[in-house]
């Protein structure tokens, strides 16, 4: 039987205006593709994708708020910082 590694990790980052939890998820780590989702003072919940393209990790499809994507360069620092923490831990 094979494994494949599953990568979660949250972020408290600040968006629109207050900080809020973002859940990063990336099926295996060989992906391109990482989901995330927030929640918003209403309870709603925002799901949507982030994917390489060009070396940068940008947000991928779905309506989402503005204040979302206004905070498009923090989620993608997030992602970096735990791709180069990965990259210590599998060395």
């Amino acid at each position: 039987m094979l494994f494949k590694r599953n990568i979660q990790f949250s972020r408290l980052i600040k968006a629109g205006g207050r900080p809020r939890e973002f859940n990063f998820r990336k099926p295996t780590p060989e992906s391109i593709t990482y989901m995330v989702d927030v929640g918003d003072e209403r309870g709603n919940r925002f799901i949507w994708s982030m994917e390489m393209a060009d070396g940068q990790w940008k947000i991928k499809g779905a309506l989402l708020p503005q204040w979302i994507i206004d905070a498009e360069i923090l989620l993608q620092a997030a992602i970096v910082e735990q791709e180069n923490e990965l990259g210590k831990i599998n060395r």
